[in-house]
């Protein structure tokens, strides 16, 4: 007997009400990757990439971990092992992944990109790699056409100010229907408690800004001056990847000091960097609310938890975890201060800790105002938190404290351009709630109503929040 395919059409859809609110509302809608670690690189080149290693595995830190917690020699992982081999180690972790989110987009790739429906396992590997391989060398799988593929209308990038845009540049001008932008991640500015990182990056931000960067007001400077050319490029988002907010008073010349202090090689002590921290986050925020950007948030994760292999491989390899501060106290004070300041911009905050769920989608109720749908966003389930529970703890806190329906959705958040079927993840999971609910008469059995929502959601919120120019 033939079994069907893991990955049906009824794929989470439990209800027959929460499949028609995906077939006729969801499914077809574009896609807004606003917040994605995509290279700018490979979409300027139209990268063809020439196996699964590459397209698949080559930078996705969820895998390593996977196969790490399988017993998977490091070689296998970010080491020296040939890429079919990586790929082999892979497939043999597959199996283990039962449960795990790994395992379903694992097969919902495979299936989307090369219509693939085996499962991945030792046995089904070699065929697997030969099969997507051959499927690779089409131009419906570079760079480009995946985007085109999966309809995608507009990307952002996240960007360094130090970073050239030369990328960028080199997009516009190749006719690429989709819109890429740069995202302005600024984090580098805040590390004086590590002045052997510090220094380098503010000696390429000022060669990039054109600015000696001596004291602090040439750093201000160089900040703004990139801040200014981001947009110019089309850049409308600004990003930070913090632990928690930064919130403590410091003065102007307290800033100073601190600056003089890791520019002459001595690190911040944990209190300085803090208020230095918070002092660059109010220009921050200013520079975003003065061009009408988008700042997020991205809150609570614990980096680089093993210092052994934090030395060996570096950042974004895949050791790291949900950290545990208390978050409200400086969030709150942050965000109020921006708003006395008449500077708080559109905030998107993202929550890497399920404890703060409710915490977060409370504060972006006290800082709404007549200026749009929605200011303030608690953002997509991040993280560890992307999968189907966390995706439906994000949605329940918000429906429950806010307005779901000015959400602006799901974004990929990935280095991968394998990782275009997590919106339909997303809008499979968000339509089965909904259905579900409508088929119990929670919700009013009004497809007109309810399939709107599920519309915006998926793309024109989005759309209409961020403002990125020639965006259809």
């Amino acid at each position: 007997m033939r079994l069907m395919p893991f990955i049906s059409d009824d794929f989470l859809l439990h209800t027959q009400t929460a499949r028609d609110l995906y077939c006729r509302h969801a499914a077809t809608q574009p896609i807004l990757d606003y917040h994605c670690h995509l290279s700018p690189g490979d979409i300027a080149r139209n990268r063809r990439f020439a196996n699964l290693f590459e397209i698949w595995l080559e930078g996705d830190h969820y895998k390593w971990r996977a196969m790490r917690a399988n017993g998977v020699d490091e070689r296998y992982c970010t080491g020296d092992a040939s890429p079919y081999d990586k790929f082999l180690a892979w497939a043999q972790t597959v199996p283990q992944c039962l449960r795990n989110p790994l395992y379903h987009w694992t097969h919902l790739e495979l299936q989307r990109y090369f219509d693939i429906t085996e499962l991945l396992d030792p046995s089904t590997a070699p065929g697997i790699w030969e099969r997507a391989g051959e499927r690779l060398q089409d131009d419906a799988l570079t760079a480009h056409g995946i985007l085109d593929k999966f309809d995608v209308r507009a990307l952002c990038t996240t960007d360094d100010p130090a970073d050239s845009l030369e990328h960028h540049e080199a997009i516009r001008a190749s006719g690429l229907r989709t819109r890429v932008y740069p995202t302005f991640r600024p984090d580098r500015a805040l590390q004086v408690n590590e002045p052997a990182v510090f220094n380098p990056w503010a000696d390429r931000l000022g060669a990039q800004a054109d600015v000696a960067i001596v004291r602090l007001g040439d750093l201000i400077e160089a900040l703004s001056r990139r801040h200014e050319a981001f947009h110019r490029a089309g850049g409308r988002l600004s990003d930070h990847g913090l632990p928690y907010c930064y919130a403590s008073p410091c003065t102007e010349g307290q800033a100073a000091a601190i600056f003089d202090k890791a520019r002459s090689g001595h690190a911040a002590d944990p209190e300085e960097h803090d208020r230095f921290a918070s002092y660059l986050m109010l220009l921050f925020g200013h520079l975003d609310a003065q061009r009408g950007w988008t700042k997020q948030l991205h809150l609570g994760a614990r980096r680089n938890v093993n210092t052994r292999m934090m030395h060996a491989l570096g950042r974004d390899t895949g050791y790291d975890s949900i950290g545990d501060w208390p978050q409200v106290e400086a969030l709150a004070a942050y965000l109020d201060r921006l708003e006395q300041e008449h500077a708080l911009p559109r905030t998107i905050l993202y929550n890497n800790n399920p404890v703060d769920n409710y915490p977060m989608a409370t504060m972006i109720g006290n800082f709404q105002d007549a200026s749009g749908p929605g200011k303030l966003q608690f953002g997509s389930a991040w993280w560890f938190l992307d999968q189907k529970d966390g995706i439906e703890w994000q949605i329940d806190a918000l429906s429950n404290t806010g307005l779901l329906a000015n959400f602006v959705g799901m974004l990929t958040d990935s280095r991968s351009f394998m990782s275009y079927p997590r919106h339909e993840y997303f809008r499979r999971i968000l339509c089965n709630m909904l259905g579900d609910e409508m088929e119990r008469g929670e919700l009013p059995q009004d497809h007109a109503l309810v399939g709107g929502m599920v519309e915006a959601i998926c793309f024109s919120n989005a759309r209409r929040y961020l403002e990125l120019p020639e965006v259809d």
